[in-house]
């Protein structure tokens, strides 16, 4: 006389039908369910943190491409940005 749940896939009895077996049930569901979850974390981590690194790479080509094309006008042209940048 058990009911299956659709969300949890638990068993769902009536307290009358609880059987000690009922708490192993419950606990390899929960632990089913955290390494679900931890899984999902992970691949998530994973993207998130190529996706930074990927991000971060690639500003700093840009530097070192703006850098190489600036040359011995880079100083220059720093002082004046941060000049800028400072009156503001």
């Amino acid at each position: 006389m058990a009911e299956i749940d659709p969300k949890t896939g638990m068993k769902i009895r009536k307290i009358t039908e609880l059987k000690s077996s009922t708490a192993e049930e419950y606990q390899e569901v929960m632990m089913k369910r955290v390494k679900e979850l931890h899984a999902e974390d992970n691949k998530v981590k994973v993207v998130a943190e190529g996706t930074i690194i990927k991000s971060l790479s690639a500003l700093l080509n840009l530097k070192l491409k703006v850098d190489e094309m600036l040359g011995d006008n880079k100083d220059k042209i720093q002082k004046t940005i941060e000049n800028i940048l400072l009156t503001f």
